[in-house]
């Protein structure tokens, strides 16, 4: 059994699993079209950039990225699938619509192989209600995710609710700051 030391998940049975919220999208009151139509806006596009590069700096490097099918999520996951260098083409899974159960996306974690590093891109309240059931066995929307900001669960395989591990729960803005910052040269 080798365990990691920081987070007593065996490391050759975990699944990291960082949700992200999609970014600013076109105001739902402005917007002619239908709702999953409504793209990112400019500053919603340059926020997700900023936010991508929080994640490259704390060593986010997915295996794949999941991503809900509406506009404003596929757009945001694009961001990052080009800033975090992921070689697997983006997957829409309709487990990350809006109205889509927690229950749903844990099956579909279940089956992923051992060892993968995924991103899921999605919305609220559904995001803050996996998160709460990875976290805690129980569906709640205590757990709400800004738009841009990610977090990190570790889970055993297989998954079951309540078996998660918080690594970090970052704000849009704690993202990008972190994206910004040089390297140190003592490093």
């Amino acid at each position: 059994m080798t365990a990691n030391d920081e987070t007593g998940i065996e490391e050759e049975h975990a699944l990291r699993c960082v949700l992200f919220r999609h970014g600013i999208a076109a105001n739902r009151e402005e917007w002619k079209g239908k709702d999953g139509d409504r793209p990112l806006t400019d500053k919603g596009k340059r926020r997700v950039r900023g936010a991508a590069a929080g994640l490259r700096r704390v060593d986010v490097c997915p295996t794949q990225i999941l991503t809900s099918p509406l506009i404003r999520a596929v757009e945001t996951a694009k961001a990052l699938h080009v800033t975090l260098a992921v070689h697997s083409p983006l997957r829409s899974v309709n487990e990350l619509l809006p109205d889509a159960s927690p229950e749903k996306l844990i099956g579909l974690l279940h089956d992923l192989p051992r060892g993968s590093f995924l991103v899921c891109v999605g919305h609220e309240p559904q995001l803050g209600m996996i998160a709460s059931m990875l976290l805690t066995g129980r569906s709640s929307s205590a757990f709400p995710l800004k738009k841009a900001g990610a977090c990190l669960i570790e889970l055993p395989l297989p998954v079951k609710p309540g078996g998660g591990r918080l690594v970090w729960w970052l704000t849009p803005g704690q993202l990008r700051t972190i994206g910004k910052q040089k390297i140190s040269k003592k490093d």
